[in-house]
C-alpha cells in the first residue's frame, strides 16, 4: 500500500515547485514536508523532486505526479456518487484536467468547451499549446489526458474521435496586396512579400503557395507564435498569412483585409484522442468538445471543397490519415511531411 500522505506531499510540492508554498498547501510545515517527501523518496528508491527554485519532478516524479493527478479523479467521480466519503482532508481540493491543443483551436472554438466543462464540473484544466507529434508522445506516455490532433491514428490505449476541419484562408491588407500582388499571385511576388510563420515548423504558408504555383517557393517571413498576432500582423500590413476563417471572417467582410486566392482555403481535419483510463471520468469534456466541434468546424467526409488544398501522405498511412490535410501551423508535420 502507497503512502497517501507521502504522495500527496510530493504531489504539492510539484504543483507549488517549494517546499514552504507546498506547507501551505497542505497545513502542516514544511519540515514535515519535507520529512514525508524523503520518507517516501527512501521507500520507493528513487530521487523525485530536484531541489531548487522552483523545485522540478525527477523522471520518476512526473510519474507520481500524473499517478496523483488520476488517483484524484478517480476520487472526485467517486464523491460525486457518495458525498459522505469525504473527509476533512480533502474538502476544497481541486481535480486537475491536463488537455493539449494547438493554438488556432484555443484561439477559435475549444475555449467554449472547456468552459461548459468547468463549469458543470468545477475541474480546473491545465492546458498546454503543443503540436501533433508531441501532442501524441504526451498522449502515449500518459503526460495527458486527451489532446486535439490534426492525425484520426490514436497511440495504443487511446480512443480518437473525428471533430470536423479548420478552415483557413490566405489573407493580407489591401494596401499590402496592392503593393506586392497587383499583377497577381505569382511565383516572383511570392518570394518578394513577406509572409507570417507561427514558428519552425510551421509549413502552411508554403504548402499553400506551393498548391497553389505548383511549385515550392521561398518566401521572406515574420515568425510570430500568436494566432491574434497573425491576425493583427496581417491588418497591419506586415505580411500575409493562413488564419481560421472564424478569426478573419468579420475583417473581410469589412474589407480591412482580403484573399490572396479568392476561396481558396485550406480545410485541416481535427481529432480530439484521450487516454482510455481517462475516457469514462472525463465524458463530459469530450461531449463537449464534440459539440462545438460540430458548431464550429467545416463536417463532412474529407472537407473537400474547390480550391481546399490537402497534404500528401506517405505510403503506408491509413486511410483516415490519407483525407487529412496538411496540419496548422501549431502541429508539426508528420510522417511523409518534410
Amino acid at each position: 500500500m502507497l503512502d497517501h500522505a507521502g504522495l500527496e506531499a510530493v504531489f504539492a510540492v510539484i504543483e507549488e515547485g517549494a517546499f514552504d508554498r507546498a506547507a501551505i498547501r497542505l497545513g502542516i510545515t514544511p519540515s514535515a514536508v519535507s520529512h514525508r517527501v524523503k520518507t517516501f523518496e527512501e521507500r520507493i528508491g528513487a530521487a523525485l523532486i530536484v531541489r531548487g527554485t522552483p523545485c522540478l519532478p525527477t523522471d520518476v516524479g512526473r510519474k507520481v505526479h500524473r499517478h496523483i493527478e488520476r488517483v484524484h479523479l478517480l476520487e472526485a467521480a467517486l464523491l460525486n456518487d457518495h458525498p459522505g466519503l469525504l473527509s476533512e482532508s480533502g474538502r476544497g481540493r481541486r481535480v486537475k484536467v491536463r488537455v493539449v491543443v494547438n493554438a488556432d483551436s484555443l484561439a477559435t472554438w475549444c475555449l467554449g468547451a472547456f468552459s461548459d466543462f468547468t463549469e458543470r464540473t468545477g475541474y480546473l484544466v491545465d492546458v498546454s499549446t503543443e503540436d501533433q507529434d508531441f501532442a501524441l508522445e504526451w498522449l502515449a506516455r500518459g503526460d495527458s489526458d486527451a489532446a486535439i490532433t490534426a492525425s484520426g491514428v490514436a497511440p495504443v490505449g487511446c480512443d480518437a474521435h473525428a471533430l470536423g476541419a479548420l478552415r483557413y484562408r490566405a489573407t493580407a491588407s489591401p494596401a499590402f496586396v496592392a503593393r506586392y500582388f497587383g499583377k497577381g499571385v505569382t511565383a516572383d511576388a511570392l518570394a518578394r512579400a513577406p509572409s507570417l510563420t507561427f514558428n519552425r515548423k510551421d509549413t502552411l504558408q508554403k504548402r499553400w503557395s506551393e498548391s497553389f504555383l505548383g511549385e515550392r517557393i521561398e518566401h521572406p517571413t515574420h515568425f510570430l507564435p500568436s494566432s491574434n498576432a497573425f491576425v493583427e500582423a496581417c491588418l497591419r500590413g506586415m505580411g500575409w498569412g493562413l488564419n481560421p476563417e472564424a478569426l478573419v471572417q468579420e475583417h473581410l467582410t469589412s474589407g480591412a483585409l482580403v484573399e490572396l486566392v479568392p476561396n481558396r482555403v485550406v480545410d485541416t481535419a481535427l481529432f480530439w484522442q484521450i487516454n482510455r483510463l481517462s475516457a469514462d471520468l472525463l465524458s463530459d469534456l469530450t461531449g463537449a468538445i464534440v459539440r462545438r466541434a460540430r458548431d464550429n468546424l467545416v463536417q463532412g467526409g474529407g472537407f473537400g471543397t474547390p480550391g481546399a488544398t490537402a497534404a500528401p501522405s506517405s505510403p503506408g498511412n491509413d486511410s483516415r490519415e490519407r483525407s487529412v490535410p496538411c496540419p496548422n501551423r501549431c502541429l508539426r508535420g508528420h510522417a511523409g511531411h518534410p
